[in-house]
């Protein structure tokens, strides 16, 4: 069972300097980052993921980004059943995100 982590549980854990911080990885098209994203994301488009897996930290914390949560979801999956363990899918995507946290962050 993959994690689902709430927007303003995400934004808590970034700033608590007691506590590392995730790796956030954006899944989306690199068109969907360049329109908006989290600052600090690191962008690997799901269909990039298999090449790009060595980009991960196995021994980090993950959380895996999309527009809505979906595709994220389906990263995570997919990580998890490659190795990884300490993954968590950001509930409602980077649309939440823009709406509960950081409304700067353009919709779409």
């Amino acid at each position: 069972m993959i994690s689902q982590i709430a927007p303003a549980d995400l934004q808590a854990w970034r700033t608590d300097a007691a506590r590392p911080a995730p790796v956030i990885v954006d899944v989306r098209e690199p068109w969907e980052y360049a329109h908006c994203r989290i600052d600090g994301s690191l962008s690997i488009p799901l269909g990039e993921l298999p090449a790009r897996l060595g980009e991960l930290p196995a021994e980090r914390e993950l959380v895996l980004v999309c527009h809505h949560g979906n595709r994220s979801q389906h990263a995570a999956q997919w990580l998890a059943q490659n190795g990884y363990a300490n993954l968590h899918n950001l509930r409602g995507g980077i649309e939440a995100w823009a709406v509960e946290i950081d409304p700067a962050v353009r919709r779409y």
